[in-house]
């Protein structure tokens, strides 16, 4: 049975002693965040070379 069947919404909204803040971003997120930086420097450095070719002539 999932979790959802059991949710009570006028229950304690957390445990005792857990953080309602979470310490870290999940793994996937700062993967995709990684990729997209690096992703979008490639591409600004690629546009960047195009220019400064097309304006050397």
């Amino acid at each position: 049975m999932p979790d959802s069947e059991h949710y009570d919404p006028l229950g304690p909204g957390r445990r005792v002693g857990e953080d309602p803040q979470e310490k870290r971003m999940p793994r996937g997120l700062v993967i995709r965040l990684f990729a997209y930086l690096v992703a979008g420097h490639v591409v600004a450095a690629f546009l960047y070379v195009l220019f400064v070719v097309a304006g050397s002539k």
